[in-house]
């Protein structure tokens, strides 16, 4: 229920044939860098170089406040906001919004992404037209520092990795000042609640609401 296949749709973002590769999603995490050094090479000539290991495309809108470091490629019609912070193996989508202090390390966001506020993007993936209300936290470090397991039905799906945010399925809208901790999946279509705390999987088409997860009639 969180394969890669299930929770993402990968003709909406430059890397899909590279994404298929992988079975799950959090086995994407330790190859962007790699995955994004094969998308420079096969860029369009509408992408500009913008300096060293960061591309854009030349209808993306970039405020000159925002930071943004390599390796990086931003997509077509997509706006990086005043003070953004872009710190390094980030592969933004077509008309995508990285608002003002919103932190992106690490991380793919599909087409239609939008993080417009304070947000904290850390080891994850945002599918398509995924969206993280003011002052969402994607936290991707565990307090003991311990590898990241992943949640399933009451069982621990090992994944090894020591940082790893969270897998936000296609659809997915996190309301305000949410957090989700480290391993947290959704599937297609998943709301969660403002203020919510998250853990572990929350299944397509449902609802996060006060730690209960309700399907969505």
């Amino acid at each position: 229920m969180f394969k890669t296949s299930d929770i993402l749709d990968l003709s909406h973002t430059f890397a899909g044939v590279e994404l298929s590769q992988f079975i799950y999603p959090f086995e994407i995490i330790p190859h962007i860098g790699e995955i994004i050094m094969k998308a420079i090479c096969a860029l369009p000539r509408e992408y500009i170089r913008i300096f060293d290991g960061v591309y854009a495309h030349k209808s993306a809108k970039i405020s000159p406040n925002a930071q943004i470091e390599p390796l990086t490629i931003i997509g077509a019609n997509t706006q990086i906001r005043h003070g953004a912070f872009i710190r390094g193996k980030a592969l933004i989508g077509d008309n995508c919004v990285v608002g003002n202090s919103t932190e992106i390390k690490n991380s793919i966001l599909f087409d239609g992404v939008q993080a417009p506020h304070f947000n904290y993007i850390g080891d994850s993936i945002l599918g398509y037209r995924a969206h993280t209300g003011a002052g969402v936290i994607l936290s991707n470090l565990k307090s003991d520092k311990t590898s990241v397991s992943i949640d399933v039905g009451g069982e621990k799906f090992y994944t090894g990795l020591k940082k790893l945010g969270s897998i936000l399925g296609d659809y997915t809208e996190v309301g305000c000042n949410s957090v989700l901790n480290p391993g947290t999946v959704t599937g297609k279509g998943v709301r969660i609640y403002p203020l919510s705390c998250v853990r572990g999987i929350v299944p397509a088409n449902s609802i996060y609401k006060e730690g209960r997860i309700i399907p969505i009639k």
